[in-house]
């Protein structure tokens, strides 16, 4: 094999027919530094074992389940001294005993150093209790299609994590009642919140519970309807340490203008701003509006220069569509008042 001639490996992606197999033991001396491992489920249950007795530092750790499952996965979990993050992908193709005892058993193996954890679950269901153990974690991430797979979540939201900084849910996400005590107890030191964005579910309760338990977040994405923006209001006076936020534009939500006064007016440190637009806007932003919002931003304390993110979800209009809107913002990035400007569509940070 090539990793013969390697002296330690410390990446490797494992994706290969099912039941192949080889001899990795020729080659422990490169695999045993091993620190990031991404590979598919449906490997032989021999490769895995191989791998348990030769990988015990793995620290990364991306799983794509699809089909069966193999016995062999929970064994090279089970061995690892240092795991930080696991990161497990369910494809549409799991076959029922995979998915009710051997991906179960999988997560329940998974060491109490973990500080990482993300799991898209698509519409499938699995346990989330085993979450619970992991009292070092500062990063979580889940993404499920339903409401009904966040079941187990109301033992976690009187868990607590200590250490937790991070928190999304792309898709749908748990009850607001269970999700709220989750913040009150673990809010204090949550620096990025992202709730809903694929799927553009909001609740202004919510929201208010987000500026009121987590002052000390720096990134947040959440949808604000255009009946709300006094909310928005209270997010940037209770969490002075704002720096990054995806504002929802379009539809039910605020449209361009509503958006930008109130992040010149009343954010503190923001120096990112995304315009995240997931329908039509209810008002065209006039290029008299643009510029007034970019000489507010100048006469702002501390000065920042701004990162200004278009992000359009299919046909939904924005501000770059019209020409005169541009040449006011390559005006300010010649002036210094927008340090980058940049449209996406419907990106995924």
């Amino acid at each position: 094999m090539f990793m013969k001639e390697i002296s330690s490996l410390r990446s490797l992606t494992l994706f290969i027919y099912p039941n192949t197999t080889f001899d990795l033991f020729q080659s422990k001396d490169c695999l045993k530094n091993l620190s990031d491992f991404r590979c598919g489920s449906n490997i032989s249950t021999d490769l895995f074992y191989q791998l348990s007795q030769i990988c015990y530092n793995i620290q990364s750790f991306t799983l794509e389940a699809e089909g069966i499952v193999s016995n062999g996965l929970a064994d090279l979990i089970s061995v690892q001294r240092n795991l930080k993050c696991f990161n497990m992908i369910l494809c549409y193709d799991l076959d029922n005993n995979s998915l009710t005892n051997i991906i179960p058993s999988i997560l329940l193996k998974l060491p109490n150093t973990l500080a990482k954890l993300e799991l898209f679950g698509a519409d499938y269901y699995i346990p989330l209790s085993f979450i619970a153990d992991f009292s070092n974690l500062q990063e979580l991430k889940l993404s499920f299609y339903f409401c009904s797979s966040f079941i187990d979540f109301e033992r976690l939201q009187h868990t607590l994590f200590p250490q937790l900084q991070v928190l999304k849910f792309k898709e749908k996400y748990p009850g607001i009642g269970l999700l709220i005590r989750f913040l009150e107890n673990n809010g204090k030191n949550l620096e990025e919140i992202c709730i809903g964005d694929f799927v553009c579910c909001s609740d202004n309760s919510l929201n208010l519970a987000i500026a009121k338990f987590c002052p000390s977040l720096r990134k947040l994405s959440v949808g604000i309807k255009h009946n709300e923006l006094e909310t928005l209001k209270i997010i940037f006076n209770s969490c002075k340490n704002l720096e990054s936020i995806k504002i929802w534009c379009g539809g039910e939500f605020l449209n361009e203008k509503e958006a930008l006064e109130t992040a010149a007016k009343y954010s503190q440190n923001i120096y990112k701003l995304k315009l995240y637009y997931l329908y039509k806007v209810r008002f065209e932003l006039l290029p008299e509006e643009l510029e007034s919002f970019f000489i507010s931003w100048i006469d702002r304390k501390p000065q920042k220069s701004l990162s200004l993110v278009v992000d359009k979800f299919d046909d939904a209009n924005s501000l770059d569509a019209n020409h005169k809107n541009i040449e006011i913002i390559n005006k300010y990035i010649k002036l210094g008042v927008i340090k980058k400007f940049k449209v996406t569509e419907f990106e995924d940070d």
